[in-house]
């Protein structure tokens, strides 16, 4: 088992509330998780039908039959239980008698604030970052680990790529997809999320993606939500407060994992990453995912924007602190150039108020202090925060 640097934190945070609910999608190592750190609770797996349908037919009883409580696994499927469990947990002053555990981000998100708000703590696993592959000894080299991506069971069971991540989509398709909306051209629905794919780290147009795809702009933001919800890709909003010149204000978009971004994109080896047109892109839809990553592994919101103005001046992340703005260049490059800095210098004197140090997080292996900026070498970019 890999070591999920989460860990601890939703054993505490077990003791502090009387639900802890993790959520991430699917073979992100959620069911491991849970059950490695609280090994003595009973399992429950609500994909199971038979337990399905009991918990839907007879909730009291279903609930009665873990009178110290349970961990449920997928509890999506059955959002009803959440009213239920709201009423045992606030008979009791027990703590961490459940831990709920999903994959649909929009459907729990919606019971919980209906019926578990202020009762659950509520934590997020993305699949494997570099430093927990680094800390179970993977040595592999950089542009493997974009390759690979970060799903827990390629690496232990060594699976064939190609196949690994084709059988995922399917599976992802049949079973989460088809839950939320009936899409009569799978085929289309397909089509779409490879031409998204190919657009990783661009600022969202709507209508272009509709014309490429053959649907309207509104199914194609109806598609998109459907991908977030279920943790295959995020939308990265702009900060655009208090700024003197007008901004940008439409999203980016980034996949969880670069892994099915390069299967999605038909790179099937290291070779031809590294020479593909979207190498840039790719390794800064990875980098962005690290950080995101090493925030959500400490139990603390991201909090990343990105800036951009109608001039096309751009800075890739912003990591907000308090009122202060931490401005965050990413390049694939693995040698420095002065001109990694040109953003984050334009950005402090467009906000000399907010902006805060900053960083470039590149392809090579140097750590550097470059004045008020330092230089992060992509294998350690959680040092980018600090």
């Amino acid at each position: 088992m890999f070591k999920r640097t989460l860990q601890p934190h939703i054993q505490s945070l077990a003791k502090k509330y009387p639900i802890v609910t993790l959520l991430g999608p699917r073979q992100s190592g959620k069911t491991t998780l849970v059950r490695a750190s609280f090994p003595k609770m009973p399992y429950v797996n609500m994909e199971d039908p038979e337990i399905r349908a009991f918990a839907t037919l007879d909730p009291k009883s279903f609930l009665n039959a873990y009178p110290e409580g349970a961990i449920l696994d997928e509890v999506q499927r059955t959002p009803h239980l959440l009213s239920f469990i709201q009423v045992l947990v606030d008979e009791s002053d027990q703590k961490g008698r459940y831990i709920l555990t999903g994959s649909h981000q929009a459907e729990l998100h919606s019971a919980i604030s209906q019926s578990l708000a202020g009762r659950t703590s509520i934590l997020k696993l993305l699949p494997l970052s570099l430093q927990e592959l680094r800390d179970s000894d993977n040595r592999d080299p950089l542009e493997t680990a974009i390759l690979k991506g970060g799903y827990p069971r390629i690496y232990k069971e060594d699976l064939p790529l190609s196949n690994a991540f084709a059988s995922y989509f399917q599976t992802y398709v049949e079973r989460d997809v088809r839950q939320i909306i009936q899409i009569k051209e799978m085929l289309l629905f397909e089509r779409f999320i490879k031409l998204t794919a190919s657009r990783i780290g661009q600022l969202i147009n709507y209508a272009s993606l509709a014309a490429d795809v053959g649907v309207s702009a509104v199914t194609i933001k109806e598609w998109i939500s459907v991908l977030e919800a279920t943790y295959i890709l995020i939308r990265l909003e702009p900060y655009f407060e208090n700024f003197r010149k007008r901004v940008i204000k439409s999203p980016k978009l980034y996949f969880i994992d670069t892994g099915l971004v390069c299967h999605l994109l038909g790179i099937q080896s290291t070779e031809q990453l590294v020479k593909d047109s979207l190498f840039g892109n790719l390794f800064e839809n990875w980098a962005v995912i690290e950080l995101i990553k090493s925030r959500l592994n400490q139990a603390e919101d991201p909090r990343f924007y990105f800036y951009r103005d109608v001039g096309g001046k751009e800075v890739d992340l912003l990591f907000q602190q308090g009122s202060s703005l931490l401005p965050i260049e990413i390049k694939s490059g693995k040698t420095f150039s002065p001109s990694f800095l040109d953003g984050l210098q334009y950005f402090h004197k467009q906000t000399p108020e907010r902006a805060s140090g900053g960083a470039v997080i590149y392809g090579g292996e140097r750590k550097q202090k470059l004045g008020p900026f330092k230089l992060v070498s992509a294998e350690t970019c959680a040092e980018a925060l600090l």
